[in-house]
């Protein structure tokens, strides 16, 4: 197949994908590129045949309230979140809020997250990286265009320091509760066989500490919807 002397069979296309773990999307282009027609649907949110899918996504937010939990696309555009966001996005300018919301602009503008983020140089890098790394698996301009704008908030290019730990590091967040500690945990569906569900991402917010575990059950009742859930998208 590499020599060209043999082609391969729309089979082996798939098993070659499969092997190489590309994304749906790039197992699409790899076999119309061997010349045969997509093997997975790309279906619009909106349409009524992943109802089920967004149902069971509301289920999963609404389990892991108190903490904050979001969904978002491959882009970092927010889809749905539970009302537990508003503690995270407190002060930040409404016009971040309007849909579509980025999630990755939202975290590093200067009139987002940014000025309560404790760690931003750390939180940065780790925001940063995610763009690069979803262009790195299924290229596409925005892929390119977004790390320029998000790179443009900040007062310079973070760079690791003797003490750096990776990305392992929590959210350290000046909120009206107190300053929180963090974790975030990201699922995905594994066995998805539509191109829009394999690029959702369900993305929660753990405490990091006993005292950020102790601060949000009381006070649940103070979270308020920051988005318009579904409808943002």
């Amino acid at each position: 197949m590499e020599s060209g002397r043999s082609v391969p069979g729309r089979g082996m296309v798939v098993r070659v994908a499969e092997s190489l773990e590309l994304p749906l999307r790039e197992r699409n282009a790899l076999l119309l590129s061997a010349g045969y027609a997509p093997s997975y649907p790309e279906t619009d949110l909106s349409d009524p045949a992943l109802r089920p899918v967004l149902d069971a996504l509301d289920g999963l937010l609404d389990g892991h309230r108190p903490y904050p939990a979001i969904v978002v696309d491959r882009f970092g555009d927010l889809v749905v979140s539970n009302d537990a966001l508003a503690l995270l996005t407190e002060g930040v300018a409404p016009e971040l809020l309007e849909p579509p919301v980025n999630v990755l602009r939202l975290a590093l503008h200067p009139r987002g997250m940014a000025p309560r983020i404790v760690n931003f140089d750390d939180w940065a890098r780790h925001v940063l990286e995610r763009p690069r790394h979803e262009h790195a698996k299924a290229p596409h301009p925005r892929h390119e265009e977004l790390p320029a704008e998000l790179a443009g908030y900040l007062p310079r290019q973070p760079e690791p320091d003797a003490g750096h730990l990776g990305f392992a590091v929590p959210l350290v967040l000046r909120t009206s509760l107190g300053e929180l500690r963090l974790l975030t945990a990201i699922t995905t569906f594994a066995t998805a066989v539509d191109v829009t569900v394999s690029e959702l991402r369900l993305e929660t917010f753990l405490p990091a500490d006993e005292r950020t575990a102790a601060l949000l059950p009381d006070r649940a009742d103070r979270f308020r919807p920051a988005t318009a859930g579904r409808g943002a998208q």
